[in-house]
């Protein structure tokens, strides 16, 4: 025992003095967007050939393959996350499926496109800094580098693989290399492109893209670690002149300075992949790691010729073992959210989890609620780290950045029929101890004109609820001719006038799913003709409708589009009680000559189904679309009011632009298939096919009287078949409806933007 104490120290000794005479190499990697990645396939080939890598230095691009290298990972790690879907959607700004959270997601309207206003400043604080949405990027960032940062204390000498990453100060215009701090933030920081992603701030200090003022830092590597031989990766190069119409190519040669790409020594050599990946086609990554593979092993020979040193591979993997074991396991005790103004934002933190919650959180359920957090529209922008606490569990650090407090939204319908319609919103949100929105929203145009008024109260939580109360005023004009734009059009025939106000209450029972409860009293108006030969001289009838409703429903959705979506689920079963008084007022073109006043109450039970089976990305999809109501409503006056009082077919979204008596009833039942096929990204040509079956229908009498039906007997066939553009802002579409039960049948239209409606009041 006492010759094993001794030897101990010697042995440590000696291998000390083997490490300081082996060479030392060093790897530095340049920035360059989608082209520096690269710097994978450079460092696969290097590890193949057993070349050792005692330092690394990235920036950019370079610093996010670096710090991973550096963290224990392997290339083909490295190469198996940058291929992988995650990677995919974080460059986009885009979320997993499963992330999206249904609870605070707007209730589907026409919007095409919104801007936010600051509160203290109308323009300066109001445009946008980023081109893509950074909360997945910025929680895969933490998943990657938070738990390794907090478990070497932030100090990037006790990585794997000590390392530099090298980021640009905004203010002081400066290239600054960092040895220490939170590891995901710094990266983070190196690899956000002006525009593209917005800066972010570090110790007070603001940064953008390393590669701003410095996208070959050899200078670093060469002063922070003296390296005997260095290995260069580069992709970049300085720009060449721009033209005066070149916009971003101005905005990037004033950002940026010009770096030098040559190597400041003898001792070292520079590896620069020809590969054709831009910038950003993050979508070809494959083949610039390939490019990188292969530029590095056409120069092998003469890395081997000057590196002497070799590393064995089972030692390296070893060592990435136990590295990683050395780690601290995600345990997740407390939350603490400040931003610049204030030091605690309980919303967010409560969210995630409450001030004295003793739960510990795993990686499984800290991702879950992270993402139900963020989604709330409160904050634009939030930069999370991990701190180490005293028990070794982790502490989350949330640097969060307050969304503007106004946000408008534009949007519509522009349509070849007379049914152009125009939407504008202006909402109000601030959080503190709870949630809080103002929504104040329009449609304008000849058909649909609305006004809604909501206010709503969100109290944080795991399982968040919220209470809104509302305000809304509906009325929808159908005109005899509205076939066409163009067409001179004659009286109205039918108005519809709603005016409602209602409590909801909303909670989440899952990702993607929520219960809500509604009460609302309601005032409807109808102004109607009873027959297709009126004049203006003639007076309609007139129906009213006072009374209140309760309803309950749950609605589930993953659609990937709010409409005329192709994969994706929807399911949603609503149950209502309708009571109230009618009262009737006739018309020149009435049958009847006397004041109605009735009672009404009616249950009511809806059922709807759309599902796109095939979930994957691919060029012909196929859905299925169930839709069911069951409905107990008594009979009003007449069957005009009676039939404005059901509810209508809105399988079609063009269906909600007609009045067509034949396709609305008290019992029905509609399936359909939806064929999608997409030959081109954003373009689908689409065909919607749907059987409609009535079990319980209204008839109209020659005299002017009404009666029920038999069981299916006005059931119908009904199609669309649409070419579909899918824009940024909205759809752009040629439809040919096929509608058997309308006068004219067949109905062709050209339409950009949403057919989309406030709620009805109960039908």
């Amino acid at each position: 025992m006492s010759k094993t104490k001794y030897l101990l120290p010697f042995l440590f000794f000696a291998l000390q003095l083997f490490a300081q005479d082996r060479q030392r190499i060093g790897v530095v990697l340049s920035g360059g967007g989608a082209s520096g990645v690269a710097h994978v396939g450079v460092l696969k080939a290097l590890e193949q050939n057993q070349i050792p890598i005692d330092f690394i230095v990235g920036t950019s691009a370079g610093a996010l393959v670096g710090a991973m290298y550096a963290s224990g990972y392997s290339p083909a790690e490295i190469e198996a996350y940058v291929l992988s879907e995650s990677f995919q959607l974080m460059v986009k700004g885009q979320e997993e499926a499963q992330q999206q959270f249904l609870f605070y997601q707007d209730a589907a309207n026409a919007s095409m496109f919104n801007f936010s206003i600051a509160q203290d400043s109308i323009l300066q604080k109001s445009l946008p800094l980023a081109f893509i949405d950074p909360t997945y990027l910025d929680f895969e960032m933490l998943k990657i580098f938070g738990r390794t940062s907090a478990s070497v204390q932030e100090d990037f000498n006790q990585l794997l693989v000590p390392y530099r990453c090298v980021a640009s100060a905004v203010e002081t215009k400066k290239s600054v290399a960092f040895s220490k701090g939170k590891l995901n933030q710094i990266v983070r920081a190196s690899m956000t492109f002006p525009l593209y992603l917005n800066p972010v701030r570090v110790d007070g200090v603001l940064y953008f893209d390393g590669g701003l003022y410095n996208n070959f830092p050899i200078d670093v590597l060469y002063k922070e670690f003296q390296p005997d031989f260095i290995i260069g990766s580069n992709v970049s190069k300085n720009l060449a002149p721009v033209s005066d119409r070149d916009f971003f190519g101005l905005l990037t040669s004033m950002m940026t300075t010009p770096t030098n790409y040559t190597m400041p020594c003898s001792e070292g050599l520079i590896i620069e992949p020809n590969t054709s990946v831009g910038t950003f086609d993050f979508a070809d990554v494959q083949q610039a790691i390939q490019d990188g593979y292969l530029a590095t092993m056409t120069q092998m020979d003469s890395i081997l010729k000057y590196v002497s040193s070799r590393a064995d591979p089972q030692v390296l993997q070893q060592k990435r073992q136990n590295f990683k074991q050395q780690l601290l396991p995600l345990r997740v005790s407390e939350v603490r959210a400040s931003s610049d103004r204030k030091q605690d934002l309980p919303f967010v933190r409560t969210a995630i989890l409450p001030k004295f919650s003793k739960r510990i959180l795993d990686s499984l359920s800290l991702e879950k609620r992270y993402y139900k957090a963020l989604a709330a529209p409160y904050y634009s922008f939030v930069s999370p780290s991990f701190s180490m606490k005293q028990d070794s569990s982790l502490s989350l650090q949330l640097k969060v950045n307050k969304a503007n407090a106004f946000r408008v939204d534009f949007g519509g319908i522009i349509s070849s029929r007379a049914i152009n319609t125009g939407f504008l919103s202006l909402a109000y949100r601030r959080a503190g101890l709870v949630g809080q929105r103002i929504d104040v929203s329009s449609y304008f145009g000849k058909f649909y004109g609305s006004g809604k008024v909501n206010y709503e109260l969100v109290l944080p939580g795991s399982v968040p609820v919220s209470l809104s109360a509302y305000f809304v005023l509906n009325r929808w004009d159908y005109f005899k001719s509205f076939s066409t734009f163009f067409e001179d059009v004659k009286p109205s025939f039918l108005i519809q006038e709603e005016r409602y106000t209602g409590l909801q209450f909303k909670m989440p029972t899952g990702t993607h799913s929520v219960i809500t409860a509604n009460t609302r009293f309601f005032w409807l108006d109808d102004s109607y003709y009873q027959t297709d030969y009126f004049t203006k001289e003639d007076t309609a009838d007139y129906t009213s409708f006072i009374g209140e409703s309760i309803r309950v429903a749950y609605t589930k959705n993953t659609l990937n589009r709010k409409q005329f979506a192709s994969s994706g689920n929807f399911f949603e079963f609503k149950t209502s009680y309708v009571r109230g008084r009618e009262l009737t007022f006739p018309g020149t073109t009435s049958i009847i000559d006397d004041t109605v006043t009735k009672q009404h109450r009616w249950l009511s039970i809806q059922l709807e189904l759309l599902t796109f089976p095939f979930q994957k990305k691919q060029v012909v999809n196929f859905g299925l679309h169930l839709k069911t109501v069951l409905n107990s409503q008594s009979l009003f006056a007449n069957y005009t009011a009676s039939m404005l009082a059901l509810p209508g077919l809105n399988v079609l979204p063009d269906l909600d632009t007609y009045f067509i008596a034949a396709y609305r009833s008290t019992q029905y039942a509609c399936a359909g298939a939806q064929l999608v096929v997409s030959p081109l990204k954003n373009i689908d040509l689409r065909l919607d096919a749907y059987a409609f079956l009535p079990i319980i229908q209204l008839v109209l009498n020659p005299d002017g009287t009404f009666t029920y039906a038999k069981p299916l007997d006005g059931r119908s066939l009904l199609a669309a078949a649409h070419v579909i553009y899918h824009s940024p802002v909205g759809p752009v579409r040629a439809t040919i409806n096929y509608l058997p039960k309308y006068a004219q049948p067949l109905q062709f239209q050209l339409g950009f933007g949403y057919l989309l409606f406030n709620e009805r009041a109960i039908r």
